[in-house]
Formats: structure tokens, sequence, C-alpha cells
């Protein structure tokens, strides 16, 4: 049994349904909290309650007694997705940031600790955590967080490492690289577009639109997770704590809005605006680790990955 935790989110429901269609049963939590319209996250966990397999807990991952059950429970593995996304909002806000981020994580770390069955727990950091790196994102490379966000989810990272060496508790960070697709985050920059240029808005493109991003389609996101989830027995995490998940093709936000514009049939006005804080210029996902040991696969090209949001989008804001 799997217990993954922010269900009700992007990544936690896309990897629930790749569980569930696997015939594992699942246990999804989530708080449903409005950072962005809970609408869309009541409707991610309509469509996973269609399986059997499947039992939904409204709870605050913040509270130490909400993992009280995993003990009673045959649960072996936790995919912990849960967390406060977003980079400039954790700059307004950064409360929010070590509360949802931090505490919620060293509550499940001390109910892995205390748990008799548990196997593994595979948890959600960022590609975020690398700043101001100016080398490749490697995962060896010295990290330069530049957001509360950022520096949050470093934070996951060494709590992790912390509780390996003082208990043994085997914990894999997946380091996501701009992930995107259908249902996915309405805050995210091409969800926002594909909004504004349906509405004839103008859309704000910062840094002139030089910034590069690893884009990585939800599918090949959730595929190669599961691959990290399938073969967690054969990662040394004394050697590899840290996995990354991005396509390592990068591509600038310009060429991606254009694509945007080509599947909608429609030009967007631009406001070009300076660089906000917080902002990493580029993000690049290195690999070569992921792909000789675990295999990795990133099948999806842009244009056929923004083709797929494009067409979930029609369907669900007709």
């Amino acid at each position: 049994m799997y217990l993954i935790t922010g269900v009700a989110g992007f990544i936690g429901m896309h990897f629930a349904e790749k569980m569930l269609n696997q015939n594992h049963k699942v246990i999804g939590i989530d708080n449903l909290n409005d950072y962005y319209d809970s609408g869309l996250k009541k409707n991610r966990i309509k469509l996973l309650k269609k399986f059997k397999n499947f039992k939904f807990i409204k709870a605050d991952l913040k509270k130490s007694d909400t993992y009280k059950y995993i003990n009673k429970s045959k649960i072996s593995h936790i995919v912990h997705l849960a967390g406060q996304a977003g980079v400039r909002y954790s700059i307004k806000n950064p409360g929010a940031y070590v509360n949802d981020n931090i505490m919620a994580f060293v509550n499940l770390l001390e109910a892995f600790k205390d748990s008799k069955k548990l196997k593994c727990l595979v948890y959600a950091s960022s590609s975020s955590v690398y700043g101001k790196s100016k080398e490749h994102f490697s995962k060896n490379y010295l990290l330069k967080p530049i957001s509360m966000y950022a520096a949050t989810k470093m934070c996951m990272e060494l709590m992790s490492n912390v509780y390996l060496d003082l208990y043994k508790l085997k914990s894999i960070g997946i380091r996501f690289f701009t992930v995107y697709g259908p249902y996915g985050r309405p805050d995210m920059a091409y969800y926002k577009f594909c909004n504004q240029i349906k509405k004839n808005e103008i859309i704000k493109v910062f840094n002139k639109g030089k910034h590069k991003r690893s884009f990585t389609y939800i599918d090949d996101a959730i595929n190669n997770l599961y691959l990290i989830l399938k073969n967690s027995n054969k990662i040394n995490t004394q050697k590899t704590p840290v996995l990354n998940i991005g396509n390592p093709n990068t591509v600038t936000l310009t060429k991606f809005i254009s694509i945007l514009e080509k599947k909608l049939f429609k030009k967007s006005k631009k406001k070009y605006l300076k660089r906000q804080p917080g902002d990493v210029l580029e993000t690049k996902a290195i690999i070569n680790f992921e792909k000789k040991k675990l295999k990795f696969l990133f099948k999806t090209e842009l244009e056929e990955g923004i083709n797929k949001f494009v067409n979930w989008h029609n369907k669900y804001h007709k």
C-alpha cells in the first residue's frame, strides 16, 4: 500500500492515477488549501475516486497526529508530494513555507522513524535548489538557492540526510524541473499565458523571455518517478540521496510562448519586464546516473506536450 501526500496537487494526482492503474492500493492525503483554485483540486480527487483502490483523507500535514495511523496501516512506501509551491509567493509569505514544507516534513520523518513497516520515503524537492548555479545542474554541485521556496526544499534534503545518518531511514529526494501538462497548476506561467492569450489579455514576459527551462511533460515525470519507486531498493541513498527528474533539453521562455501561440492559433500581446527577484535564469537537468541506472526516458517533445495541454485546457475551460 502506498501513501501519497499532496494527492490533490498536479503531480500528486497524476502519480496516484499511475499507481492505481497498476492496481496498487493508494491512500491520498491533502488539505485542499486555497493557494490556487480549490475547485480544480476537488476535480482531481473526483477523478481518483473512480478507482476502488483509492482512499482520500483530508488532513493537515503540519499536525503530527495526522501520521498516527501510519503504524496501524499496511503502508510500505510514502511519496511525499505535498508542500507550499511558488517561488514568488515565498518571498512575500516566507512563514507559509516554513510551516508547510519544513514542519510537515519533520512530522513525516518522525512517523517514518517510528514505523516498522515503511521501507522507503520518496519526496519532492525542486530544481530551484540550484539557484545561482553557473555550472551544469549536477547533483554534486554546490547549491545556491535564491528564494524561500528553494531554501525550504534544500532544508528538506538536509533533514533527510540527518535521519539517514541517525536512524538509517531510506529516503530519496526528487528535484523536479518545470513540470507542465493537463490538470496543471494555474499559478504557473504556461497556464496563465494560455488563459490570457485566449482572452486577448497582455502577458507579462520577464527577463525579456530569455529564461531557459528544462520543460518536462507530466507523463514523462510520472513514468520516471514510478521507475524510482520500483527500483528504490537498488538505489544507494548514502551515495545518491537525490535524483533529477527533468527533460535534459532546455528551451527559452520565448520559444515556449511561440509554440503555445501556434497551438492556440493566436498571437499574444506581450509586455516585456525585467527579471523578478527569486527567478533562476536557467535550469538544465543533468540525468546521466538516472538514464544509465534507472533507464529514464523523456519521450514527449515540447510541441506534443503543449498540444496535449491546450487540448485539455479547451475542454476543461469550455
